[in-house]
């Protein structure tokens, strides 16, 4: 089997383990593991391999009276509460047989116990197997506790996410006081590239090594060699991780196939993460349609133009929603794809062209009209099913898709999505033309002028479009504005100002959004004082300033941006594709930014040798095949600049994308100002 065809085979390998434990069992699962199922097949593998029933991993839940087996499948560390809510479904359950799988491995449990040496066998997991029969009420009762890396989401063939690592984060300035904080004076970091796994907290070692041990399995399943890369601190710590990884040293001895795996940091380029000028239909069914409850990628797809009802409050919510992973047909694995790198021109014609063809093979009446496609005209082609049960079925998968198009592409909060493309453009220039202070104060009269807040009119921004705006402006300005102290004090002025505008426009909210939740502490505007909501916010621009920093110790690809020379407008320069030439470079440059991480003795030797004597150092583009993951999250227009660096390049090189998240504009402020980058929750 080719290295890439093991790649799209390995997530659903890896959830056999699961299957053939779940017969005859009720299955309890996290979010982040159902997130992953979802990609794999959803809930029909397990249903196809025998389960009773799936629930949610949680205290409310339990067993039926009939139910002796359950079968719990968790992303978590197997202590503190996870090991809680599993005593809390079993005591409410008369179960007799207990699986439980994890998706962190048991040398990481040893960690996680505070044991730094290697055991025989797998004590961790035989205690918990004992714990689960005394549970259940009697020793003579059956219990297994096993890991698989059920980790895993194909979202295609080119890309996979990691769902149980979405809110792991690369680190910033403020991350690194934290950190300094708990050392002593003469040995606190000078930055984060000074940052080593034994300086971070616990629960983020944790992750990062569950991070490492997935990947390893990865490359053990296609028997890979993999040289490691990194761009950023948090990369370079991953993939150290990986290089040094216990395992990997013997796979790597008698692998016969050779891969190279770069990690970039998200936090070195946010203004692609944030911006509005991708061009790609989905990059807006994620902003605009509702996410499914409990995942952090797919969206609710409203289906009631596949039937006769009207839109009523009394209908709101009698279907159950569709969604855009279709596993499967392969018609509609082809037009997601499509939907996924191509502009939103092709993508809205590819979705037509795929409904008038599944019209014609089920001979509905269907209407056909050139030139532009509209949104109703896809409903109305959409309608034409609603009749016939079985063209339904066989085209639910692409009638799905074409929903989720058309309801995009008429949403109400699409105006703002353009509001937003016009600020960004209007920023960008004004960052080549005046100093970061200049520019800052642009954005005074637009949250002056969104008192109502709610930002559901035409155009008119909310609070997190502002707060995304102004990641887009820290973002470049460190190279748009270099300023000496003095420039400082205008902007520290000017960010005091921005503070006490945003104060009052907060206390003004009648409603406030999941992120403003989450970032004031507080479920209500009747909750918010000045004094909350003014800390909140002195918070958020501590973390800005970080943002502004993130590339200092980069030497090549410190910029992402070109300012204007008078004939041409000042323009953003995507971090991903200034690493991609690079990497493609027909000269193959040694880039001291893309750093070469070594596992073993002689990769160190080889390193010490090169200074006295010619050397080849491995490059990202020795192998036919290149992983790129991007810590932090990948967005769907940069799914499409990879694609169109690779064929500019006619590079033999095949690239797959691995990422922690597919990115909207709106996921960036969640990251950045009320995730707990340093203490992911690892279930404990």
């Amino acid at each position: 089997m080719l290295p890439t065809d093991g790649v799209m085979c390995f997530p659903g390998q890896t959830w056999e383990k699961v299957l053939s434990k779940v017969k005859k069992a009720v299955v309890f699962m996290d979010d982040q593991c159902s997130e992953s199922l979802h990609w794999n097949g959803g809930a029909a593998l397990l249903f196809e391999a025998g389960a009773r029933n799936i629930k949610q991993f949680s205290s409310f839940e339990a067993g039926g009276q009939n139910e002796p087996k359950a079968v719990f499948v968790v992303s978590t560390v197997l202590k503190g509460r996870t090991a809680d809510i599993i005593k809390d479904i079993i005591s409410l359950s008369r179960f007799q047989y207990c699986v439980v799988f994890t998706t962190v491995p048991h040398s990481i449990h040893l960690l996680a116990n505070n044991v730094t040496t290697e055991l025989e066998g797998n004590p961790v997991f035989d205690q918990f197997e004992e714990k689960l029969c005394e549970w259940m009420g009697d020793m003579n009762y059956t219990a297994e506790v096993m890991y698989a890396p059920v980790v895993f989401a194909p979202l295609t063939q080119q890309l996979h996410l990691l769902p149980a690592f979405s809110d792991l984060f690369p680190l910033l300035e403020v991350d690194l006081e934290s950190i300094n904080e708990k050392r002593p004076e003469k040995r606190r970091l000078g930055s984060l590239m000074d940052v080593d796994m034994h300086s971070l907290p616990p629960e983020l070692q944790i992750q990062i090594k569950s991070l490492a041990s997935a990947l390893n399995t990865l490359f053990e399943f296609i028997s890979t060699r993999e040289e490691s890369f990194s761009v950023g601190p948090m990369s370079r710590l991953i993939a150290g991780e990986l290089a040094s990884h216990p395992q990997a040293k013997n796979r790597r001895k008698s692998a016969p196939n050779k891969a190279s795996i770069v990690f970039i940091d998200r936090t070195l380029d946010l203004t692609g993460a944030v911006g509005h000028h991708g061009d790609n239909l989905v990059e807006k069914i994620l902003s605009v349609l509702p996410q499914l409850p409990g995942h952090v990628t797919d969206v609710q797809v409203d289906m009631i133009e596949l039937t006769h009802l009207k839109q009523t409050t009394d209908t709101k919510g009698i279907l159950v929603p569709g969604c855009l992973a279709q596993n499967q047909s392969a018609a509609a694995r082809l037009l997601w794809e499509t939907m996924l790198v191509a502009k939103q021109k092709e993508a809205v014609m590819e979705v037509r062209r795929q409904l008038v063809e599944a019209a014609s093979k089920e001979n509905l009446p269907i209407k056909m009209s050139l030139g532009r496609v509209t949104a109703e005209q896809l409903c109305s082609y959409v309608q034409l099913f609603r009749d016939s049960w079985g063209a339904l079925e066989s085209h639910s998968g692409v009638l799905q898709l074409g929903l989720a198009a058309s309801q995009a592409l008429r949403h109400s909060a699409l105006s703002r999505w353009d509001a937003c493309l016009a600020f960004e453009r209007l920023l960008l220039q004004a960052l080549g033309d005046s100093d970061l202070a200049e520019v800052l104060k642009q954005l005074l009269p637009l949250i002056k002028s969104s008192e109502s807040g709610t930002g559901s009119g035409s155009g008119e921004l909310s609070v997190d479009d502002l707060l995304v705006l102004l990641v887009y402006v820290y973002s470049m300005a460190q190279e748009a504005c270099p300023g000496g102290a003095e420039e400082e004090k205008h902007v520290e002025k000017v960010e005091k100002e921005l503070i006490g505008a945003l104060t009052l426009l907060l206390t003004r909210q009648t409603t406030l959004s999941p992120l403003l939740q989450e970032i004031t502490g507080v479920s209500g505007p009747e909750e918010l004082t000045v004094e909350r909501a003014h800390s909140a916010l002195e918070n958020m621009f501590d973390t800005l300033r970080g943002v502004s920093h993130a590339r200092d110790h980069l030497k090549h690809f410190s910029s992402v941006y070109t300012a204007s020379d008078g004939a041409h407008q000042a323009t953003y320069r995507p971090l991903l594709k200034q690493v991609l030439e690079e990497i493609f470079h027909p000269d193959r440059r040694e880039c001291p930014d893309v750093e070469h991480m070594s596992g073993g003795l002689t990769d160190l030797l080889k390193t010490g040798f090169s200074m006295f004597m010619k050397v080849t150092r491995p490059h990202p583009s020795d192998h036919p095949l290149l992983f790129l993951f991007l810590v932090g999250g990948v967005t769907p227009s940069e799914l499409r600049l990879i694609r169109e660096v690779v064929s500019t390049h006619k590079s033999s090189t095949q690239v797959l994308v691995m990422s922690t998240r597919l990115l909207r504009p709106s996921d960036v402020p969640h990251l950045l100002f009320s995730t707990d980058r340093l203490k992911p929750d690892i279930g404990v």
